[in-house]
């Protein structure tokens, strides 16, 4: 192992946020050909579109292992680290974050490119402090610059997700933790961007172009963002303090949170970090808090160090150059990648060792170099590197397999997570493709993964987009900080309630409406500001409800009090039929209880004037039965009248119908009450809009009542309710007859008698029972109600005596089937 001395080796050290990459950047265009490596795909894509704006795209490449932009002229490359050409010859070479040299996965290619990339005439090694002394050690004569910070990074203590403030980055450590914080955020705040490694660069720096933009205030990322993405957070959040690293999990190292912690503040501003807890394994220890601030961390004694350049002439001699052991004291044998994990699997198999020969050795390794970017797994990653080999070793990758693989990922349908897995497995199609003589077509293939990747990424970023932010809920979230008077609350002529332009719920009445796309967290939010905000809109409702004419109110089917078709009140109980209590809608507890007092009173009053416009007779009944002046056989017939809705039976208040005077029967008369055979009542309540009133005041006082009748119907089916009653009905055998019909039939059965011999037998008319529907039953136990028994005796038509309502019998009757008062005909025969 040759240690490369050359003297323009420039080591620029310091924590984050020393302007350590922007100034690569200045150099390296200073230069006329260069090279910078980065540690991840996402930033050298930023890095690359800074550039194209200084020197033009025919000029600028970006190289990563999916992706390859190389004009003809290209002068200056972007690369992640991996993918540095260090056969070519450029001016200047930059290596970003060398400290990963220390990574137990990566670690070994940041030595490799630290011991042998150099440009022709100036070197920059890019990283922390903790670097200084195996620098020393491995490039003699390095020229060390040490960068101090820009802005003070400090500790702001344990702060729950509700508590962040605003431009903050919650950091967690697995697609999990990210989503599921994610979610958290939109409940609480709004949403949040989502950044992670994952991502494509599309998504990546839509997602971040969100946050800069200030459409979301939190952003929520894997540790990626410690790898110098430029992002203007002012808060950096750890949401723990472990992680997973391939091998076991583990507390993060002091200089691995600096780093993550030092995403906070921007140039000169001043940033700060902290937890979400306080106490337990993912709360700071005071020591830690100590060393982030002061920027003090452990040395770098040592660097993972693997052979670059492996002897590819024969399998067995690839895999021992690769398990070569590093002759300095700073080295160390780096652990086993995925890439050397894999070749040892399929070097196992006889197949793979027969083809592994010759040229075909440097095939097969470069095929082992193929990233696990879905996470299959060595087995299954190390099955599907083998296939890839298997034609490789042959020629090229066939058309159809890869054009068929390629085209099953190429659906944009499906959530997060599916379409984040399908790029995952086009980036591996893509990295295939930017190799040149793996397929017969790369340039074609390129483009074509590429363009999947894309739509994918929009998709992705739609998705994210939609599950984890909500700016209706970001808006309120800054609004109300400022105080609920601060909010420009604005409600148009349909009640639609927006807020910064934000629809967030309706109006109707008194009543708030969250909008109906809300989840709960969000509608205590929106619910929360509507009662600070809308309580003056909801005063000059009331105000203008109590100054309404009697015709802006209405009565609903179910007894609701109505107000521009919306329920303001209902009836209940109350001392008597007509006199029933007002409950007010609960939407109305919003208001002041003056201003909720004044709108009861006004709706009392429009219930007494409607309701005694509609029930005349019931009005006037309701004062007779309270007046000492009427007496107590009226007030007993208005009392029951009142109860009954303006109908009452006769048998029951007999006593009181015969002690009324002249006077009061025609007073009962003036107010529209008949006296009839069976029944007291109204005719006038048969009507549709008495039976409305009806109706609703039965109900509010607690009687059974059913549904209307169709207009105009004298007979109800079989098998009628028991509040038929209550309808205006009276229930004989199985039929209910509506009372007027049953006094037109006991007048005229009565005018048939005769008025010389009353009690002389007669034959009734069966016309009108007939014309209305009755069946034989009903004439029969109606007959008997009225008063009358079957005469004895005789042929032809049934023919009847009276006998005296004081006398009537209700007896079993057979309906004959031939006429409708033949049944009568067995009445007195036993």
């Amino acid at each position: 192992m040759t240690l490369h001395d050359r003297p323009r080796v420039t080591a620029v050290l310091g924590p984050t946020n020393t302007g350590k990459t922007h100034l690569a950047i200045e150099r390296m265009c200073a230069h006329s050909s260069g090279m910078i490596g980065f540690p991840l795909r996402l930033l050298a894509r930023e890095v690359y579109d800074r550039v194209v704006a200084i020197k033009g795209r025919e000029r600028v490449a970006l190289i990563t292992g999916e992706e390859r932009i190389v004009p003809p002229d290209a002068r200056w490359f972007l690369c992640t680290a991996e993918s540095m050409p260090l056969q070519r010859d450029v001016a200047f070479v930059a290596l970003d974050e060398a400290q990963l040299g220390a990574d137990r996965e990566r670690g070994h290619v940041f030595t490799d490119r630290l011991l042998r990339a150099r440009g022709r005439e100036e070197t920059m090694i890019l990283g922390s402090e903790a670097l200084r002394p195996v620098l020393r050690a491995l490039i003699p004569g390095v020229e060390i610059v040490e960068r101090p910070r820009f802005s003070t990074l400090s500790y702001a203590g344990a702060k729950k997700l509700s508590r962040l403030p605003r431009r903050s980055a919650v950091v967690a450590f697995s697609a999990e933790e990210v989503y599921a914080t994610a979610e958290m955020l939109r409940r609480l705040r709004g949403g949040a961007a989502v950044v992670m490694g994952a991502l494509s660069p599309r998504t990546r720096n839509a997602q971040v172009a969100m946050f800069q933009a200030g459409e979301v205030d939190y952003l929520v990322a894997t540790d990626a963002i410690g790898m110098g993405l430029n992002l203007d957070v002012g808060h950096v959040a750890f949401a723990g303090l472990t992680k997973f690293d391939g091998y076991q999990r583990r507390r993060l190292t002091v200089a691995e949170m600096a780093q993550i912690a030092g995403r906070a503040g921007r140039h000169q501003r001043d940033g700060t970090f902290g937890a979400l807890v306080a106490e337990g394994p993912d709360a700071f220890e005071p020591e830690e808090v100590a060393a982030i601030e002061g920027h003090r961390f452990p040395r770098l004694d040592w660097l993972y160090w693997r052979d670059g350049e492996p002897d590819l002439s024969s399998l067995d001699a690839l895999i021992a150059s690769l398990a070569r052991r590093p002759d300095h004291e700073r080295l160390r044998a780096a652990p086993e990648a995925i890439d050397v994990k894999v070749l040892k699997r399929l070097a196992e198999e006889a197949g793979v060792r027969d083809r592994a020969r010759g040229a075909n050795v440097a095939r097969l390794w470069a095929a082992c170099g193929i990233p696990d970017f879905a996470k299959l797994g060595l087995d299954p990653h190390a099955r599907f590197v083998g296939r890839v080999f298997g034609y490789l070793a042959q020629g090229y990758i066939p058309h159809q397999w890869f054009a068929d693989e390629v085209a099953r990922l190429d659906r944009v349908e499906g959530d997060v997570e599916t379409i984040a897995g399908r790029i995952a497995a086009i980036r591996s199609w893509a990295y295939i493709a930017q190799r040149p003589d793996w397929l017969a077509d790369p340039a074609h293939w390129a483009a074509r993964t590429l363009a999947i990747e894309e739509r994918l990424s929009d998709a992705l970023h739609a998705g994210l987009t939609q599950r984890f932010v909500d700016k209706r809920t970001t808006a309120l979230a800054r609004k109300i900080g400022g105080g609920a008077g601060a909010l420009p609350v604005e409600i148009d002529a349909q009640g639609e309630v927006t807020i910064d332009t934000h629809p967030i719920g309706r109006l109707e009445g008194f009543r708030f409406l969250v909008a109906p796309d809300a989840n709960a967290a969000d509608k205590r939010l929106l619910l929360a500001t509507a009662e600070k905000r809308l309580a003056g809109e909801r005063r000059r409702r009331a105000e203008a409800l109590i100054a309404a004419q009697d015709h802006g109110f209405a009565l609903g089917e179910d007894g609701a009090i109505l107000s521009q078709g919306l329920a303001v009140a209902r009836l209940a109980r109350g001392s008597s039929l007509m006199r029933p209590q007002l409950m007010l809608d609960p939407a109305l507890d919003c208001l002041d209880p003056g201003v909720r007092d004044r709108v009861a009173a006004r709706l009392r009053d429009w219930v007494a004037s409607a309701a005694g416009t509609a029930l005349p007779a019931l009005a006037a009944l309701s004062q007779a039965a309270r007046a000492e002046s009427a007496g107590p056989a009226l007030r007993s017939i208005a009392g029951a009248l009142e109860a009954g809705g303006g109908f009452a039976e006769r048998l029951p208040l007999r006593s009181s119908v015969e002690a009324l005077t002249p006077d009061q029967r025609r007073w009962l008369r003036r107010q529209g009450v008949t006296i009839g055979a069976l029944d007291l009542f109204d005719p006038r309540l048969l009507k549709p809009g008495a039976q409305r009133w009806r109706r609703a005041l039965l109900r509010a006082a607690g009687a059974p009542v059913a549904e209307a009748p169709a207009q105009g119907a004298t007979v109800l089916p079989r098998g009628a309710a028991g509040a038929v009653p209550a309808m205006g009905y009276r229930l004989i055998a199985a039929q209910a007859v509506r009372i007027d019909m049953v006094e037109r039939i006991a007048r005229a059965v009565h005018d048939a008698r005769g008025g010389d011999s009353p009690r002389a037998p007669f034959t009734p008319d069966p016309a009108l029972a007939v014309s209305i529907g009755l069946e034989p039953a009903t004439i029969a136990r109606l007959m008997a109600e009225l008063g009358f028994r079957p005469a004895a005796g005789g042929d032809g038509p049934p023919r009847y005596v009276w006998r005296g309502r004081a006398r009537a019998v209700a007896a079993p009757v057979r309906p004959a089937p031939d006429n409708a008062f033949a049944a009568l005909a067995d009445w007195g025969r036993s």
